[in-house]
């Protein structure tokens, strides 16, 4: 009997976990269904679903048309140093974690002691559906636009939507 109760209680444990496998796979279909959709025009839907899979893209506009260095890391990934000819671009991709505590941290030199810092990513600007700014799926940034007090440009793809600038994190 004991062998019995036993098996059974294994068996409801393989049940339960393979519902949860197919909610919870079910979700994952269902939230690159809504992302596919949302590229075609309509803003808001990337922030919604946890594991939300982001693109930033660096575009090297700086003033000085001198190469860019860039060190870009979270707390999981560290992507190294890459170097971005004048008028280039570099991207990487990522998911959103579950919890959306995601953040990439980058550091940015050229020229000769030029060297600032900047959250390329972080969930409360760039995935948050009730944030101050459009959730992006694909964060297009440009660096260096002006060196002085903007100079990090979240750029639409829509040309008719003014870009979003700020400041380095660094300069206060």
């Amino acid at each position: 009997m004991a062998l019995l109760n036993n098996s059974h209680s294994i068996l409801m444990v393989m049940i339960s976990f393979y519902t949860f496998y197919i909610l919870f796979a079910s979700v994952l279909d269902v939230s690159n269904a809504v992302e596919e959709a949302s590229t075609s025009g309509s803003a808001g839907v990337d922030g919604f679903w946890p594991l939300a899979p982001k693109h930033v893209i660096i575009n090297n506009t700086v003033q000085s048309k001198q190469t860019l260095n860039v060190h870009c890391k979270s707390s999981e990934d560290d992507l190294g140093l890459i170097q971005i000819p004048w008028n280039q671009t570099w991207g990487f991709k990522f998911h959103v974690n579950v919890l959306k505590t995601t953040k990439f941290r980058c550091h940015f030199t050229w020229g000769i002691g030029e060297s600032h810092e900047f959250n390329i990513f972080k969930v409360a600007r760039d995935d948050d559906n009730f944030g101050d700014f459009p959730v992006c799926k694909v964060c297009i940034w440009e660096v260096g636009r002006d060196n002085d007090k903007k100079a990090m440009c979240r750029i639409n793809r829509d040309a008719s939507i003014k870009p979003y600038c700020f400041t380095w994190d660094d300069v206060k």
